[in-house]
């Protein structure tokens, strides 16, 4: 069912949202597209729509959909799930997906720390180039051992906030 026919739901104040939202997560770096149909994802009360709802209800083409959802199902935002009996494909956006996005960048963060060991070694840590290194290295590490702390609390916060997930 499309959004728009959700009784008891503005339209024009949901799409206020979706475009509101989506300005803020372009201002924090997201692409326009991902962001328009993440918010939309997000704001629908099934979590999840077909390319042809998200197009009618963003008002853009099946291949900006189609950009948009490889995108973001890459940094694991939203997933992909076939209609029993169907070809077609849903998109869902998940409770967790917070949690799940910023978990999935700890691969990420501990290859940047190899490149960075590998530069200290390479450039000499007592270098003003290998120091430099040297603090970016300690960085990422806190922000790792950070995150990782933040995110088991936010799992037991989760829990007793909205229950098992």
């Amino acid at each position: 069912m499309a959004e728009s026919k959700v009784v008891g739901r503005d339209p024009e104040a949901v799409s206020r949202f979706v475009e509101g939202f989506a300005a803020q997560l372009v201002e924090a770096g997201m692409q326009r597209m991902p962001a328009r149909v993440f918010a939309a994802l997000l704001s629908s009360d099934e979590g999840s729509m077909t390319s042809a709802e998200l197009g009618e209800q963003l008002q853009i083409s099946p291949a900006a959909v189609s950009g948009a959802v490889r995108y973001l199902t890459m940094t694991h935002m939203v997933s992909r799930e076939r209609e029993p009996g169907s070809r077609r494909e849903r998109y869902r956006v998940h409770g967790d997906q917070w949690y799940e996005a910023l978990t999935n960048r700890e691969a990420l963060i501990k290859r940047w720390e190899g490149a960075l060991r590998e530069g200290v070694s390479s450039l000499g840590a007592d270098t003003p180039a290998g120091r430099r290194m040297a603090e970016t290295l300690a960085f990422f590490e806190f922000v790792e051992s950070e995150v990782a702390a933040m995110m088991e609390r936010w799992r037991v916060h989760r829990e007793k906030t909205f229950g098992q997930g």
